[in-house]
């Protein structure tokens, strides 16, 4: 049995950092072999227009630039009861919009039964198209512990890092 999973980066690559979430998919997506029941979007800045692609998912797997107060660079993984707070607290610029898409999914009947957010501290925001060398330096980690989240569902070959 395979499981209905999407990975979606998520972030403005017009703001360094911001980008880091569609940056994460890029990098995924060159590994080529993924299996058919996992799906890579890059949201970007997208909002409600993912509802289709979000419905009914047994994973989703979110990445993305997580401000939280810890040192630049710091990755993080939040899952369960942690997801909500995520939401609550803004921590990211796109969570009004992934909220609102998770919360019109919700009242359907058909939320993902799953949400993970893999994110990192950003060092900047500001207007820019690459990441900051600290981010950047951290970008194989982001996708590490992406894939790392896929193979503790089964999705993914390989021991678990």
């Amino acid at each position: 049995m395979s499981l209905k999973t999407v990975v979606l980066g998520i972030g403005n690559i017009l703001l360094s950092d911001e980008g880091v979430g569609v940056r994460v998919i890029e990098a995924l997506a060159g590994d080529g072999g993924w299996p058919a029941a996992v799906e890579l979007i890059d949201g970007g800045t997208c909002g409600m227009e993912l509802l289709d692609q979000l419905e009914n998912l047994d994973l989703l797997v979110v990445v993305d630039c997580v401000r939280g107060g810890r040192p630049a660079g710091t990755p993080v993984a939040l899952r369960g009861a942690a997801v909500p707070v995520f939401f609550r607290t803004r921590l990211s610029p796109h969570q009004i919009g992934l909220s609102d898409v998770l919360a019109n999914l919700e009242l359907l009947g058909k939320a993902p039964r799953e949400t993970v957010i893999i994110g990192i501290e950003p060092a900047s925001l500001a207007l820019g198209m690459e990441l900051t060398p600290t981010v950047a330096a951290r970008l194989p980690d982001l996708a590490e512990l992406t894939r790392a989240e896929l193979r503790q569902h089964g999705l993914l070959a390989g021991a678990s890092a």
